[in-house]
C-alpha cells in the first residue's frame, strides 16, 4: 500500500508541475493571471431581473448544441423528389429534398423529433428571454449612459435572432413555412425600384425559384449565428468592463458596485439555471408538440390552408398587412404596393430606430449627462413607462391582428367587423394605455408619500374617548424608507428668457411632459443632502437637491 500511495503521490505533484509550467507559459504570452483575477474579483448582480440576460445565453447555446445536431442530416435543396420514407401518409407525395429531409430527421433518425423540438422551443425562449431583457433594461433606465452602446447591442440582437428565427422557420418548405416566404417575397418586391430586382435575385428567378432555401439556409447557419456570436461576446465583454446596475437600498449608490462574487456564488447559481434551462427545454421539446411538418404537407405556391399563422415574434408584420387598408399608387407604369410597404418595412424600420436612438433622446430632453448606475423604479419614471407600456400594447394589437381569421372562426364573429375594431384599437389603445399607465404611476408614487407620512397599515381600529375610529399604524421599516426615498427625478427645464430657437422651445415642451407630474415626497434638507449624494454619478460632485424630492 504504501509502494501504491508513493507512486500517486509522484504521479500528482508531476501533473501539478506540468499544468503550472503550462500556466506558466502560456501567462508569458497572454495575460492569464491578470484577467483571471479581474474575473474572479467581477461582482454579479443577485435580483432575479437580471437572470433574463442569462436565460437567452443559455437558451442559444441550447440552439447551437441542437442546430450542430440537425445540419448533419438536413438538405437544403428545393429539387423535387418522389417520398419513399416512414410516414406512409405522405408515400409517393412529391416533395423538394428540404421537405423530405425535414421529415426524415423526425421519423428516421434516432432522436431527431426531439432534437427538432428542443430546437424549435429554444428558439422561441431566446426570442423571448432577449425581449423581456430588452423591456428590463428600457423600464429601469439601464439604457443610460455609460451603456448606450450596450443597449444598441442588445437591440441588434433582437433584430438579427428576429431574422435568424425567420430564416429557421422557412427551412423545412412545408405549407405553413412557404406560406410565410410568400409574404416574404411580397414584402421584397413592395420595395419601390429595386422590388423585383431584388426578388429575381433572392429567389433565384420567378417565384418560387430555386435558390431561397439554399440561401436561408447559409444564412441560419453561418452568417448569422457568427454575427450573434460576436455581438454576444462584445455585450458580455462590455457588462463586465461598464459593471452591472443595481437596485437601490441600503448600500447600493450610483458610485458603487455591489453583488456577489463570481466564484463560489454565482457559479454555482449560474451553473443551476443552466441545468434547469435545458431540463425545462428538453421536457418541453418531449411533451410540448410544435411544428409538426408532416400534418401541414409539402408546400404548393397555389395552395393556401387556412388559419396559416407566423411565429409570434413576426406576427405584428402578419397583423399590420391585415390592418392596412388597400393602397396603391401607379407611377409611370410602375406599381407602389403601399399597403404592403408601409407595414412590413417603415413601421419595422421606425420601431428599432427609435429603439436606438431613444437613450440619445432621453439625455436631449432632461440635458443630463451624468454616469448612471442605479436602477429607476418604473413609477418614478412615469412617462417613460408609460412609452413602454403604449409600445407593448400597439404590439399586441397587431398581433392579435395577425390570427384575426383565426379569432373571428372561433367566435363567430365577422372577419371586416373585427379588422375595423382592431384599427381602431391600434390608434386609441396606445393612447389610453399610456395614459392609465401614468395615472397608476403616480398613484403608486401617491401612495409612497401616504406610507413614509403616516407608515404601514396594522389593521388595528382604534376608538377615541369622543367615539372617532382611527386606524393602527406603525413605522415604516429602514431598508423599504431607503427604497422610496432614494430616487433620481429631474426637474423639468426652466423656461427659457427671450426669444429661443425652435429646437430649444421643442426641448423645453418635451422635458415638462417628462418631469413635470411627480408627487413631491416628505425628506428633510439632511434627508435630500443623503439622497443627492446616493444618486449622483461617479463622474460628478453632490449637489444639493431640489425641495422635497
Amino acid at each position: 500500500m504504501q509502494v501504491f500511495r508513493r507512486r500517486g503521490a509522484r504521479l500528482e505533484e508531476r501533473a501539478e508541475g506540468a499544468v503550472g509550467t503550462a500556466f506558466t507559459a502560456l501567462d508569458r504570452r497572454l495575460p492569464l493571471a491578470e484577467g483571471a483575477k479581474a474575473l474572479l474579483r467581477k461582482a454579479f448582480p443577485d435580483h432575479w431581473s437580471f437572470l433574463l440576460g442569462e436565460i437567452a445565453l443559455y437558451s442559444f447555446v441550447v440552439l447551437v448544441i441542437t442546430g450542430t445536431y440537425l445540419t448533419l442530416f438536413f438538405d437544403p435543396s428545393m429539387a423535387e423528389t418522389v417520398y419513399h420514407g416512414r410516414h406512409f401518409p405522405l408515400d409517393g407525395t412529391r416533395m423538394s429534398h428540404a421537405y423530405a429531409s425535414t421529415l426524415h430527421i423526425s421519423f428516421e433518425v434516432r432522436g431527431g423529433l426531439l432534437i427538432r423540438q428542443i430546437h424549435h422551443w429554444s428558439s422561441l425562449v431566446f426570442l423571448a428571454a432577449i425581449g423581456t431583457h430588452l423591456f428590463r433594461v428600457f423600464f429601469t433606465g439601464a439604457f443610460r449612459r455609460p451603456r448606450e452602446l450596450n443597449w444598441m447591442v442588445g437591440v441588434t440582437l433582437f433584430m438579427l435572432s428576429m431574422l435568424e428565427g425567420f430564416a429557421g422557420y422557412s427551412l423545412p418548405d412545408d405549407s405553413l413555412s412557404g406560406t410565410g416566404l410568400r409574404t416574404a417575397n411580397a414584402i421584397v418586391t413592395s420595395i419601390p425600384l429595386v422590388g423585383s430586382y431584388l426578388n429575381f435575385f433572392l429567389w433565384q428567378g420567378a417565384y418560387p425559384g430555386t435558390g431561397i432555401i439554399p440561401r436561408l439556409y447559409v444564412l441560419h447557419i453561418l452568417l448569422i449565428p457568427g454575427i450573434i456570436v460576436a455581438l454576444i461576446a462584445l455585450h458580455l465583454l462590455l457588462v463586465v468592463t461598464l459593471k452591472h446596475t443595481h437596485w437601490n437600498k441600503p448600500g447600493h449608490t450610483n458610485r458603487n458596485v455591489v453583488g456577489q462574487p463570481m466564484v463560489p456564488h454565482f457559479t454555482a447559481k449560474t451553473t443551476g439555471l443552466l441545468l434547469m434551462i435545458f431540463g425545462v427545454l428538453s421536457c418541453l421539446g418531449a411533451l410540448a408538440q410544435i411544428n409538426p411538418v408532416w400534418d401541414y404537407g409539402p408546400y404548393r405556391p397555389d395552395q393556401v390552408s387556412t388559419g396559416v399563422q407566423p411565429d409570434w415574434y413576426v406576427g405584428f408584420l402578419e397583423g399590420g398587412l391585415r390592418l392596412m387598408p388597400p393602397f396603391e399608387t401607379n407611377l409611370w407604369g410602375h406599381t407602389v404596393m403601399w399597403n404592403v410597404f408601409i407595414p412590413t418595412l417603415v413601421l419595422p424600420g421606425l420601431l428599432f430606430m427609435s429603439l436606438y436612438l431613444y437613450p440619445y433622446f432621453e439625455r436631449w430632453v432632461t440635458g443630463d449627462r451624468g454616469e448612471h448606475h442605479l436602477c429607476d423604479r418604473p413609477r418614478n419614471r412615469p412617462t417613460r413607462t408609460a412609452l413602454g407600456v403604449a409600445a407593448l400594447v400597439f404590439y399586441a394589437v397587431l398581433l392579435l391582428a395577425g390570427g384575426n381569421d383565426v379569432i373571428a372562426y372561433s367566435f363567430r364573429i365577422s372577419v371586416d367587423a373585427l379588422t375595423w375594431v382592431l384599427r381602431t384599437a391600434l390608434v386609441l389603445g396606445p393612447v389610453a394605455a399610456f395614459w392609465l399607465t401614468k395615472r397608476l404611476c403616480l398613484a403608486l408614487q401617491a401612495a409612497d408619500r401616504e406610507l413614509l407620512t403616516e407608515g404601514e397599515e396594522t389593521g388595528e381600529v382604534t376608538q377615541s374617548v369622543y367615539g372617532a375610529l382611527g386606524e393602527g399604524h406603525t413605522g415604516v421599516s429602514a431598508e423599504r424608507k431607503y427604497v422610496i426615498l432614494v430616487r433620481d427625478v429631474p426637474e423639468p427645464l426652466p423656461p427659457a428668457a427671450g426669444p429661443t430657437s425652435r429646437g430649444l422651445r421643442l426641448r423645453i415642451a418635451l422635458s415638462g411632459w417628462y418631469y413635470r407630474d411627480h408627487v413631491p415626497l416628505p425628506a428633510g434638507p439632511e434627508q435630500r443632502r443623503e439622497i443627492s449624494e446616493r444618486t449622483t454619478g461617479p463622474d460628478r460632485e453632490p449637489a444639493e437637491a431640489p425641495d422635497a424630492q
